[in-house]
């Protein structure tokens, strides 16, 4: 597959969501939480509670929907400042009770509007990245379709970052890229490879840890369970490191990215 057409796969409108990989991973243990405790609730970000197997666990996603009147509920997967508020407040509520955190990260950006902006749009990333680097319990983030500008990073700044075979991970979309560099959107196929957006590039430059296989015809159920106790075994790992060389590796972690390029 080209780059683009890795692109195109990760916006497959059949691909899975957040609210799938929940339901079939945590099934009914998952208790969803509301609100930022300041403006609302943005169901873009979709957080709560779960049993992993014998641990509790923060679970937080970003939700693009499925179906039209899903998608129109959900923004598209594109959050407001409040999601991002709300996802830091389920992030500090977890350290609090050193429960680990999952992000599962599928968005092409962070909304743009006039009225994300007047409520601190920018504000809400940076403190969540800046909150992230030092939080002081296991953070896991995987990319399960676009991972797109600081929309994406607002969830991913972790111990690991994973991605889905299929997805992408780019500081901005290979439209938005033609259109600036040759003023064509056409050429977004160009701009895809130029990008170096796809898994495999990602794992090569050092910026993701893994990347989990999407092979045709597989079993929901076996892939969801291996995935599942990967996440289990890694969560079991980072809960036995102290937290202070917890933060420090992931501090360095980010740190080091751009250093073999």
């Amino acid at each position: 597959m080209s780059a683009y057409d890795k692109v195109q796969a990760a916006r497959d409108a059949k691909r899975l969501t957040a609210v799938d990989y929940i339901s079939r991973m945590f099934g009914s243990s998952f208790f969803e939480l509301h609100g930022d405790r300041r403006f609302g609730d943005d169901k873009a970000i979709v957080g709560g509670l779960a049993m992993l197997y014998n641990q509790p666990v923060t679970v937080i996603g970003i939700e693009k929907g499925r179906t039209t009147k899903e998608r129109m509920s959900r923004n598209f997967g594109s959050a407001n400042p409040e999601g991002y508020r709300k996802a830091l407040r389920l992030m500090k509520q977890a350290e609090k009770f050193h429960r680990p955190v999952l992000c599962l990260v599928d968005t092409s950006g962070a909304y743009p509007g006039i009225g994300a902006e007047e409520r601190g749009q920018g504000l809400a990333i940076a403190e969540n990245i800046m909150e992230m680097m030092t939080l002081k319990t296991p953070i896991l983030s995987i990319l399960i379709g676009e991972g797109g500008s600081g929309g994406a990073l607002a969830l991913a700044v972790a111990d690991e970052v994973w991605m889905l075979e299929n997805s992408i991970y780019s500081v901005i979309s290979p439209e938005g890229c033609a259109s600036i560099l040759w003023k064509d959107s056409t050429k977004a196929p160009e701009a895809s490879e130029c990008l170096k957006l796809t898994s495999h590039n990602l794992f090569d430059l050092g910026v993701v840890e893994r990347i989990i296989r999407e092979p045709a015809g597989i079993d929901d159920r076996k892939m969801f369970e291996g995935l599942k106790m990967l996440i289990a075994r890694t969560f079991e790992k980072n809960l036995n490191v102290d937290v202070d060389t917890l933060t420090q590796e992931r501090y360095d972690r980010f740190r080091k990215l751009g250093n073999n390029v």
